[in-house]
């Protein structure tokens, strides 16, 4: 009977051990929906899973989104955009019906899996010259008083994702760190708040903002590979950006009694166009190096266990708003449509794996016609106008489509906009019989156009109407191995007992 015990206590160990291994090398990840051809969410979801993407944050509550999420075993942060704050602060009542539809409803009705409601977005933000100042906080009480009175308050708890800018030091290193003098008071609400209430603290921080905003920030500090010029602090040497920049948040902190609060990274990739510096090469080297800290385990100097950490973002959305700059719709670390831009080593011999089960609109595009002038005074307005109500962000600068000449350049402009019209009749025709369909694939190729334009793709866009809307998650492959070992487990004791 002793070695029955034994036995019986060295599975039940070996079990939890696995399940709790597989958690901690989940992935995060963040999913937008801001695109004029969104991915169906059931495919999103098998994507996420293939990937091993156990955790997604959502930016707004998506009733599509949340339900493909269903009984998947993916770990959901829902968020509340920063429109909705002032309704939510105003009036306790709005928050319950909220909570009510968008948190209790999925998880009793859909088995989903939400873990976090994360109010607001960067509400903080300079930019945003006090909008949210007088909201977030209330909206934040009001939303945490809705789960408790929905009985979710242990099993969701909530949280406020920052941006990087409202804290900062003074001396330059990250042990200098402090919360911004303007809004100290407030955010000492907020983090006794989460304290209070067992909630993390979401900080959002992107280096590659840091390059774009200095040219002359040393871009080896970007990355995660070592620097010849690190930050000194006592005697820490600080050899990238994101461990400086996270260890100025915990010094920020420990300095007003909250030492010990949980911190989120909330946000944190590398784009891969709309910039010189938002390219393949840079994105693959930022993501791949910030995947090995985390198959690694490794932390930051202050805080050696690492944090969980949500890469920005799954796919590209060609209708994000491109006030920050032309790279906001370009951050996936997928094409819009689940096509893989560049491989990554996930850890175990796993790599990415594109979406699968992906229909398209038909194989044809809108280009200029071989016998236009691009001298012709209509082309200016022509293609001002097909950008205005498509996404040209590629055509840029030092972007993937920047080397293109005049004539593929009015191509690509008119077939945006004939995708994103869903290649509706008359869509091609309306620029002054500049334009005319074809259906030979007029993507650039690197020999003919050069080194910037190699990766310049001409899309043909999802057909959303094609796909099925059914809902079919299946099991996360933690459950099925943790069924798997509890069978063995089970006729392990089944065998012993007829010993």
């Amino acid at each position: 009977m002793e070695h029955f015990h034994n036995i019986f206590i060295l599975w039940t160990i070996l079990l939890v051990t696995i399940e709790k291994g597989l958690i901690a090398e989940g992935l995060g990840v963040n999913w937008g929906t801001r695109a004029t051809h969104p991915l169906p969410p059931d495919i999103v979801v098998k994507m996420l899973k293939e990937n091993g993407f156990n955790k997604v944050k959502l930016f707004e509550a998506d009733p599509g989104v949340l339900k493909a999420l269903g009984r998947s075993g993916v770990q959901v942060m829902v968020g509340i955009p920063n429109d909705m704050l002032a309704t939510l602060s105003a009036n306790v009542r709005a928050a319950e019906q909220w909570v009510q539809q968008n948190v209790s409803s999925f998880i009793s009705k859909n088995g989903v899996n939400i873990r976090y409601v994360a109010v607001g977005n960067e509400p903080f933000l300079k930019a945003y010259k006090d909008t949210f100042l007088n909201t977030t906080y209330p909206a934040l009480e009001n939303v945490q008083a809705a789960l408790i009175k929905a009985g979710l308050g242990r099993q969701v708890k909530v949280t406020v994702p920052i941006n990087a800018d409202v804290y900062q030091t003074d001396t330059g290193v990250p042990s200098g760190g402090n919360f911004r003098s303007d809004i100290h008071g407030l955010m000492m609400k907020i983090v006794k708040f989460l304290s209070d209430n067992g909630g993390p603290l979401t900080i959002n921080i992107y280096p590659f903002l840091s390059l774009y905003a200095d040219p002359h920030f040393p871009i080896d500090f970007a990355f995660f590979s070592g620097t010849s010029s690190p930050v000194v602090d006592g005697t820490i040497s600080y050899t990238n950006v994101f461990e400086a920049n996270y260890d100025t948040l915990v010094w920020a902190l420990e300095k007003n009694g909250f030492g010990s609060l949980p911190v989120i990274v909330g946000e944190i990739g590398w784009p891969t166009d709309g910039d010189s510096n938002a390219n393949i090469e840079y994105a693959r080297k930022f993501n791949q190096g910030l995947l090995d800290r985390i198959s690694r385990g490794i932390g930051t100097p202050k805080r050696p266990t690492p944090p969980d950490i949500y890469i920005f973002g799954l796919v590209d959305e060609d209708a994000k708003s491109t006030e920050p700059g032309n790279f906001e719709r370009h951050w996936g670390i997928f094409y819009y449509d689940g096509a893989i831009k560049y491989q990554l080593n996930l850890g175990n011999n796993q790599t990415l794996k594109p979406a699968k089960g992906v229909r398209y609109l038909a194989r044809k595009w809108c280009v200029m016609a071989p016998d236009a002038n691009v001298m012709d005074p209509n082309l200016p307005d022509s293609i001002n106008y097909a950008c205005t109500y498509a996404d040209c962000t590629s055509l840029g600068y030092g972007s993937s489509c920047g080397g293109l000449d005049v004539k593929n350049n009015a191509s690509y402009a008119f077939n945006m906009y004939y995708q994103t019209m869903n290649q509706q009749k008359g869509s091609c025709e309306r620029f002054h019989n500049l334009s005319v369909i074809t259906t030979i694939d007029p993507s650039p190729s690197s020999s003919n156009f050069g080194r910037t334009s190699s990766n310049c793709r001409f899309e043909i866009m999802i057909d959303v109407g094609r796909h099925e809307t059914k809902v079919n998650p299946g099991t996360s492959s933690a459950t099925k191995i943790k069924h798997y070992f509890s069978l063995l487990l089970f006729v392990l004791v089944v065998v012993i007992r007829e010993m």
